[in-house]
């Protein structure tokens, strides 16, 4: 928000208020005054006392009004005297300059644009001048974090994930819906996924932790152009999509860790099906109960190791043995060689991609 903009209309209003009137920053500094003098000068910890009000606050002679109902703002207006006009000037004024803000806001600021390019909502020939116009570095890796609330909150998420965020320089919180926000962070391009990943789990921890909110974080890949920054929301789109199919047990879904999922996500359920009728005999994966899905889960998970399967399961390695013959028997697949493995491994996940979606053609 340009100050200039802000102090244009104070010195339009003062004659009006009859008063000194002004606006400070979040840091409480005076950024615009109808008396110049106060420009730069600090008022106490201001900001720090309006997050707990949407109202007017007397402090020191002022009145001081907060602009926008964000928990915590960015601006405040303030007016000469603490009695009822002080008050009554500082609301007018509030709505004034943030009807003024939005409007500077929706043209020039940084997120805004953002938003549109993630919205893929902005033509290249635009693009391009925008990100000289605004000053946004086009030769640095970003990647898009986006960051579903399951059910309707009575936080603001946009106030938590912001906080979490504080370079706002480098990295920007998009608010999208009530229950959506994308984080669009700087990173290096050689970041690896693993670093994203935890950064995911504590957003999900810290939503789940302190305000009972069940929440999916879906990571695009790095992108190094603002003009990529579509492909990179998509992908986080993507990323969240595939999670509730194929699950993700700390909530966090990365694209560049979806690997076979992403393919059978995009594939038609008529070939899907087609595919499952080829492998197996008609309703014998059906066949296969709650105990032998999980034997078959841990032998995966233990690289078709029987020893250390049986381990794991606490059963002997000739029970286990006995359960994979007569996986074999049913479904005519022996786990036990790659290759059947493989196919059994994505049939799996074939088969529960079909028990999720709606058959399309």
């Amino acid at each position: 928000m340009s100050n200039r903009l802000f102090q244009s209309v104070i010195q339009q209003m003062k004659d009006v208020t009859g008063r000194t009137i002004g606006v400070i920053d979040e840091s409480n500094a005076v950024i615009a005054c109808s008396d110049l003098s106060l420009i730069g000068k600090t008022f106490g910890n201001v900001m720090d006392e309006l997050s707990y009000t949407s109202e007017a606050l007397s402090l020191a002679g002022r009145t001081y009004k907060k602009l926008g109902w964000l928990t915590k703002a960015d601006y405040a207006v303030f007016v000469e005297g603490e009695d009822e006009r002080a008050r009554y000037s500082a609301a007018i004024l509030a709505v004034s300059l943030d009807n003024i803000k939005g409007y500077y806001d929706e043209k020039y600021d940084k997120s805004a644009f953002i938003k549109n390019v993630l919205l893929d909502n902005i033509l290249p020939g635009e693009l391009r001048n925008k990100v000289g116009e605004l000053q946004i570095n086009n030769e640095v890796g970003r990647v898009v974090m986006l960051v579903r609330v399951d059910e309707r909150s009575d936080i603001s998420l946009f106030d938590v994930i912001r906080n979490l965020f504080p370079e706002k320089n480098q990295d920007f919180v998009i608010r999208l819906d009530e229950n959506e926000i994308a984080v669009v962070k700087e990173v290096k391009e050689h970041k690896e996924p693993v670093t994203l990943d935890k950064l995911g789990v504590s957003i999900v921890d810290t939503l789940k932790g302190e305000f009972f909110a069940d929440a999916t974080v879906g990571i695009s890949n790095v992108v190094s152009t603002v003009a990529e920054l579509a492909r990179a929301f998509k992908e986080a789109q993507t990323a969240i999509e595939v999670g509730k199919v194929f699950e993700s047990e700390n909530g966090v879904v990365n694209y560049a860790n979806l690997g076979i999922a992403r393919l059978i996500y995009h594939l038609p359920t008529t070939l899907c099906e087609m595919y499952m009728d080829e492998v197996f005999k008609s309703g014998t994966i059906d066949s296969l109960d709650h105990e032998t899905l999980f034997t078959i889960q841990k032998f995966f998970e233990n690289n078709l190791n029987v020893s250390e399967t049986s381990r794991k399961l606490f059963v002997h390695r000739n029970t286990l043995v006995y359960r994979l013959d007569k996986i074999k028997k049913l479904t005519g697949l022996d786990l036990r060689e790659f290759e059947n493995a493989i196919v059994f491994k994505v049939a799996l996940m074939v088969h529960k991609y079909l028990q999720e979606k709606p058959v399309k053609y």
